[in-house]
């Protein structure tokens, strides 16, 4: 008889409770996707200056329509709290005090893509899409184009639009709001 090895997954709580003791650092840079810790890539020049692009682009032309964060954690009940690189929350004047946002809270995620493509889109965009995030942006960096996401039904987004660096988009979440994706880019 041989015995299989097995995975020990872990909660959001016990992974939140693992970071309030110190065992897990919040500059580590891990994420909880579906139970396991996974290690995230180290940021690149391109990729945090894509970021920065995002968080002075995004503010100007959404004004107070949404709240900005930047590479923090949003929790996925019950086994998953992934940090992407910028979400654009329902605005609240606590900032979140109390807890990290839900999807239901979620306006818009964006995930930058340089050396994560295969990982964004095969991991994290069915993890989103189940969950019920709205609408997901993948900024692929090597591409140089926005891929956007929506309509989640069974843990896939069942619209994909792919907008290239000439192009400009729209999104339902923010009425009258045109994106060039040229000044999303670095």
């Amino acid at each position: 008889m041989s015995i299989q090895p097995s995975r020990r997954l872990f909660s959001v709580a016990e992974y939140d409770q693992m970071v309030e003791t110190g065992i897990l650092r919040e500059d580590d840079r891990l994420e909880l996707i579906e139970g396991e810790i996974v290690a995230m890539s180290p940021i690149g020049s391109p990729h945090a200056a894509c970021v920065r692009r995002l968080t002075r682009v995004l503010p100007r032309l959404l004004g107070d329509r949404t709240q900005l964060s930047v590479q923090c954690p949003v929790v996925i009940p019950d086994w998953s709290e992934p940090n992407p690189d910028v979400a654009l929350l329902v605005p609240r004047d606590d900032d979140y005090v109390d807890a990290h946002p839900l999807p239901r809270q979620v306006q818009v995620l964006i995930e930058v893509a340089d050396s994560s493509l295969a990982y964004d889109t095969q991991v994290k965009a069915p993890l989103y899409a189940k969950a019920g995030i709205r609408e997901l942006w993948i900024v692929d960096l090597k591409a140089k184009r926005v891929v956007v996401y929506t309509r989640p039904r069974s843990g896939r987004y069942s619209v994909m639009r792919v907008h290239g660096v000439r192009d400009r988009f729209t999104s339902p979440r923010f009425a009258g709001a045109e994106f060039a994706v040229r000044e999303l880019l670095p």
